[in-house]
């Protein structure tokens, strides 16, 4: 099962920073995220969002591969490839995995001016060593689906 956490920060360089920091724990397989993004308002007032995981490359990316082995088997690779490539991209943009794009927009639009979130669908982690990672970029969270029990530990545990 995956916990969806969303964690408010002061600021986008912040947010920014855990998006690369999460990285870096996953090459020590100290977390496994399904899917993250982060979001900020700007002062103006606008929203961003940036996905971690883009289905529609990735569907690009398959559709290309298939579409290119289908086209050997026709002479035509080079058609195929592209064939493939755009309806991979249409498939992808059409499939919503991860993090629901509505609930992002919905906790971002209560974000105040100039704070950001970041939401993380995550697989696996190893608790203690995920949260002393996070403790110096001071997050609050915002969302979770944790347990009531769970979610006052990860509260506990990040503010120190």
């Amino acid at each position: 099962m995956t916990d969806l956490v969303v964690l408010g920060f002061s600021d986008r360089e912040k947010a920014e920073a855990v998006m690369r920091l999460s990285k870096e724990l996953s090459k020590q397989e100290l977390l496994d995220l399904e899917d993250a993004a982060v979001a900020w308002r700007t002062k103006d007032g606008k929203i961003h969002v940036h996905q971690s995981f883009s289905p529609t490359a990735a569907g690009a990316a398959g559709g290309a591969l298939w579409g290119s082995l289908f086209g050997l088997l026709f002479l035509m690779p080079v058609f195929g490839a592209a064939v493939g490539a755009a309806t991979g991209a249409v498939a992808g943009k059409l499939t919503d995995v991860g993090v629901n794009d509505q609930f992002v927009k919905e906790v971002a639009n209560q974000l105040e001016p100039g704070r950001a979130a970041v939401f993380a669908l995550v697989r696996h982690s190893t608790p203690d060593r995920v949260r002393e990672a996070l403790r110096p970029f001071e997050p609050t969270v915002l969302r979770t689906n944790l347990t009531k029990e769970r979610e006052e530990e990860l509260v506990a545990a990040l503010h120190g």
